[in-house]
């Protein structure tokens, strides 16, 4: 399965957190990281394996949206920032309503995530 990281600026620290929280369920069923590329650099310096795509304002975001409508990945976990500015923020809408169509699960909170991760 293909798993989408992505994480504004105020939340890679959190994704990475998440991500150490969660790294025996991500090695037992041998989960597939993508991430935009900035998360992508930290979470790599974190230990993981992951296949960075371009920054989120760069096309991350819209590269990841062409995975789910293709089919390939299976799940999203964008912890956004809601307290700042995203200049690529249509990008970021693109990606989630392309989650709805292709009814790919989306968690935009680390609460939720846990839930995803749980129900793997």
């Amino acid at each position: 399965m293909e798993i989408a990281i992505i994480a504004h600026d105020g939340k890679k620290a959190e994704m990475v957190q998440f991500l150490n929280e969660h790294r025996e369920i991500l090695r037992q069923k041998n989960i597939n990281l993508i991430s935009t590329g900035t998360t992508g650099e930290k979470v790599s310096k974190a230990g993981f394996d992951v296949n960075a795509l371009l920054s989120g304002p760069l096309g991350g975001d819209a590269q990841i949206a062409a995975r789910v409508a293709e089919g390939k990945c299976g799940m999203v976990l964008f912890f956004r920032d809601p307290l700042d500015r995203h200049p690529h923020e249509p990008d970021i809408l693109m990606l989630m309503r392309l989650c709805d169509v292709h009814n790919v699960p989306l968690a935009t909170n680390p609460a939720t995530a846990d839930l995803l991760m749980k129900a793997i």
